[in-house]
Order: structure tokens, then C-alpha cells, then sequence
């Protein structure tokens, strides 16, 4: 933990637990439901593993976080918020909300990562209008280099959503053809898909279904309804 303030005030006795460099990042992503160190990871892409494990064990020590054995996997450990950490709820909330309603929308635009992006919407994806079958969804980033320009979003019948950053083999139902900013936009709710379509920044290619619904299932960032005051 970083140095005491050497304050009562509870303000600052919080903020010597919360204020740590990345640690609000771990607990959105803790908020959020991820709770195996790999999601974790995939949360915060550019924390290092090491600093991660560090992070996880500065919260079990201060009472936000347990670490418990995984039901779903014999072996394998996962990170549940206690009491305490689903607490913080409000405040990750409160955060966020602010900084949709007072960053100015090309200061949040400045950090991009496609890495960070699909896992966040593989996250939201509403799959309710998506048809009972498997569907493929292929993101093509024409400004990223090719190592990082294909992303595949598979919803499987069940619902169950993954994302792959190699082919994953499978037909393509969908290919979407953008940059990395217009889709960050979308997702952040300060452009939508027609707007973006009549720029012509994004290109919609194959099943009409799911190009006419992707406003829809796209699902967005549970702060994108907050509309910018700057």
C-alpha cells in the first residue's frame, strides 16, 4: 500500500486503500463480475500479472476481496467481493458516471485499445435478439496493425459468449469494418451505428438480421446513457 496520509478523516483512510494505481480498475472489473485471474487480466490489459497478484492480495488483506476455490474448476482459485467490496459498488458507479458526464468525449477517446473494447463488449452483448444459433461476428480495425486488427465475437445457442483474437475457424455470419475510435465511440454511447454507417466509418457485411439489430445486441457501456455536460 501506498504511504499513510497520517489523517482520521475517513476520506482519507479510504483513499489509502482505493488510490493505488490501478486498483479502482481492479475493483470495476471485480464489480463487474469477473472473478478468475485470466478475466481479470483480459479487464485490464496492460497491468502487469505480477502487480495484478499484488493488487488482489493488498484487497483480501484490507477485507474487499476473498479468494475461494472455484466450484466450476477443481484446482483453480477465483476472486469474490465480500461485504465490504460490494460496497464500493456505489462508488465505482459514481465514478464512472462522472467521468462520462464531465471528461470531455475526445479526451476519452485519446486511449484506445482494442483489447480492452471487445472484452467489454463481449461483456454487455445483449443476446436476446441474436438468432438460436451459433453466430459469428468478425471486427476488422483497418487502422491496426494486422496483428491486432481481427477480433471474433462467437455467441454460442446457449448464449454463451466468447471472444477470440485468432480464427477461431468458424464461418463468419457478420463482418464489421471500422476503425478503432467510430466503435469506441459507439460503445461509450457518444455515436451510434447509423450515425457512424452515414459517415462511413463502419461497414456492415452479411446477415441483415444481425447488421439491422446491431445497435441492439451490441450492447453498450452501463454508463453510456449519461449524456456529456462539457
Amino acid at each position: 500500500m501506498q504511504a499513510s496520509y497520517s489523517q482520521f478523516c475517513p476520506v482519507a483512510m479510504a483513499a489509502e486503500v482505493l488510490c493505488t494505481r490501478w486498483t479502482i480498475l481492479l475493483l470495476r472489473e471485480l464489480v463487474a463480475g469477473s472473478t478468475r485471474f485470466n478475466d481479470l487480466r483480459r479487464g485490464v490489459p496492460r497491468m502487469s500479472s505480477a502487480l495484478l497478484s499484488r493488487r488482489l492480495k493488498e484487497l483480501q488483506a484490507a477485507g474487499i476481496v476473498e479468494r475461494i476455490g472455484s466450484s466450476r474448476d477443481g484446482g483453480a482459485h477465483e476472486y469474490h467481493l465480500t461485504e465490504a467490496g460490494r460496497d464500493l459498488r456505489s462508488v465505482i458507479e459514481t465514478i464512472g458516471i462522472w467521468g462520462q458526464r464531465w471528461v470531455e468525449a475526445e479526451v476519452s477517446l485519446e486511449n484506445l485499445d482494442p483489447a480492452l473494447l471487445m472484452w467489454d463488449m463481449r461483456r454487455s452483448l445483449d443476446t436476446t435478439p441474436l438468432p438460436q444459433r451459433r453466430s459469428v461476428i468478425e471486427f476488422l480495425y483497418t487502422d491496426l496493425p494486422e496483428s491486432r486488427r481481427h477480433w471474433w465475437l462467437i455467441v454460442e445457442r446457449s448464449g454463451a459468449t466468447d471472444l477470440c483474437s485468432a480464427d477461431p475457424g468458424f464461418e463468419v455470419d457478420l463482418y464489421v469494418t471500422t476503425e478503432l475510435k467510430p466503435m469506441t465511440s459507439i460503445w461509450l454511447g457518444l455515436s451510434t451505428v447509423k450515425d457512424e454507417q452515414e459517415k462511413q466509418t463502419l461497414a456492415l457485411d452479411g446477415d441483415r438480421m444481425l447488421a439491422r439489430e446491431m445497435q441492439t445486441w451490441l450492447g453498450l457501456s452501463p454508463f453510456a446513457t449519461e449524456r456529456k455536460r462539457v
